[in-house]
């Protein structure tokens, strides 16, 4: 099958690597993003800046590929359907439905007997106030927010009394879980029974945002398999095509958890590039356009750190070694909290 173009919603870098694996398969991409300054634009073999409500630029972006993916979740669902009305999208819009709202996710993953944390719905300040039995827990918005952004860490009873909000946002409340280790999984599926599944990714976040990731995962062999395992009925049950990451927390007995669903390439997968012979980026191309699905082998292990705000000020004109692989998403704006680029080191 002889693939030319794919079009990505979103400019940010995952857009960027999405557009150079494409390069790596000869497939022309097109970048369709409301940010004049976004870094993919940069990787893209076309641009267009754009409103995500504006009909008429995307009809023009619909015209010029055969496929079309995008890089993250929060795009209006309705644009999507428009967009999907057109030309078909990959993954799903009526996944982005799901996993947009953090309710419907812990719904869903609950109806299908996959262990989340405890939460509760949170419309209110009265019931904000009598959901002491999720404390300590984590409020959070059901919509939008990421990198820690509308998060607020709830250690007793009393922050929960002192705590000042505004209830214009609906919030979920998680409880919290005796936290022994993060870890994530990013699967690939092509289509039923069809998938390639990477090692369990082992993470540590700082201020609630990714800080480093490793592979292999330091966990035993019956979480490895759970969360695998997890992953693939999760995909199925979604009939989802493309890469997708599922989040986990593990507790100090170990149980596992499912803490999200990011239904797009990752962060947490950025060394598959160095460490496996097909990256996430390239299997999600592979899988969306209908290419081949190739075995993938792990061929290193691998280490990553993100460099967050001014961090990346330190490694731009740092010297590497022949097993350190430096990132620069090529952001204008350095700000605080906001991730600048990664750095993966191969053993």
């Amino acid at each position: 099958m002889s693939v030319t173009s794919i079009g990505i919603i979103g400019g940010g870098q995952l857009g960027s690597m999405l557009c150079t694996a494409a390069k790596k398969l000869n497939i022309k991409s097109v970048i369709i993003s409301d940010d004049k300054d976004a870094p993919a634009q940069s990787f893209a073999d076309e641009f267009i800046l754009s409103k995500y409500d504006d009909d008429l630029k995307i009809q023009e972006f619909c015209n010029r590929v055969e496929f079309i993916t995008f890089e993250f979740e929060n795009i209006p669902y309705e644009t999507l359907l428009k967009i999907n009305d057109i030309k078909k999208i990959n993954p799903r819009p009526i996944i982005n439905k799901i996993v947009q709202n953090r309710i419907s996710e812990k719904d869903f993953l609950n109806k299908n007997n996959i262990r989340t944390t405890s939460y509760i719905s949170v419309k209110n300040e009265n019931e904000l106030k009598s959901s002491q039995d999720f404390i300590p827990g984590i409020l959070k918005t059901c919509t939008m927010g990421y990198d820690g952004k509308g998060q607020y860490r709830i250690n007793n009873e009393k922050e929960l009394e002192n705590l000042k909000i505004s209830f214009d946002n609906e919030y979920i409340l998680e409880k919290s879980v005796r936290l022994k280790k993060e870890i994530s999984v990013i699967i690939t599926r092509f289509g039923p029974e069809k998938y390639e599944v990477y090692d369990p990714i082992e993470n540590v976040h700082e201020d609630q945002i990714l800080k480093y990731s490793k592979i292999p995962a330091e966990i035993d062999q019956n979480i490895n398999d759970q969360s695998i395992n997890w992953a693939k009925y999760i995909a199925d049950e979604l009939n989802y095509i493309g890469t997708m990451c599922v989040e986990y927390f593990i507790d100090k007995n170990e149980n596992l958890y499912v803490n999200e669903i990011a239904p797009r390439v990752h962060n947490s997968g950025h060394l598959t590039i160095n460490a496996y012979n097909i990256s996430q980026f390239e299997n999600h191309i592979r899988a969306v356009c209908g290419l081949e699905k190739i075995k993938t082998e792990k061929i290193h292990n691998a280490k990553m750190i993100n460099l967050i705000g001014d961090d990346i000020l330190v490694y731009k004109n740092k010297k590497f070694k022949n097993n350190e692989f430096f990132f620069d998403y090529l952001k204008k704006t350095i700000k605080q909290k906001r991730k600048m680029g990664h750095l993966t080191t191969i053993e």
